[in-house]
């Protein structure tokens, strides 16, 4: 048996399905689940998120929320969510460069914290990317 993985956004079932191990960007680090692991309910980061299926391993970027683990099922409740396939690969590694600029120009707080978060958010989408190419 393996684990039945569950993604959800505000709009949608994003992903369903079987997977044999997962790796989450909790607020605490990263986290493996595997089958029989014991139950948990944790925050999740922005970042990217591994999925192992039988046909190989699926990247996804996850914008935050709250995942839940028991009884062989990983229910993941997220702001926003996107597959590798969806991010190009050139505008993520531009969004990146643009969003490290941006935090490294902050001045005031309020700026430095918007700056953080969408820092976060490219390195998630550019990490996916990088991913995919890595395991083409």
């Amino acid at each position: 048996m393996s684990l039945q993985i569950c993604i959800m956004t505000p709009e949608r079932i994003f992903w369903n399905g079987q997977s044999e191990e997962i790796v989450l960007p909790t607020n605490t680090g990263e986290m493996g689940v595997l089958k029989n692991h014991a139950p948990i309910i944790t925050g999740l980061d922005v970042g990217a998120m591994l999925v192992r299926t039988k046909e190989g391993w699926n990247s996804f970027a996850i914008m935050g929320g709250f995942g839940i683990v028991g009884q062989n099922r990983v229910i993941l409740l997220v702001n926003a969510a996107e597959s590798s396939e969806t991010i190009n690969a050139e505008s993520a590694e531009n969004d990146l460069n643009t969003a490290k600029t941006a935090l490294q120009d902050a001045k005031d707080p309020k700026q430095q914290v918007e700056a953080n978060c969408a820092f976060k958010r490219a390195k998630a989408r550019f990490q996916v990317v990088k991913n995919l190419t890595k395991n083409s």
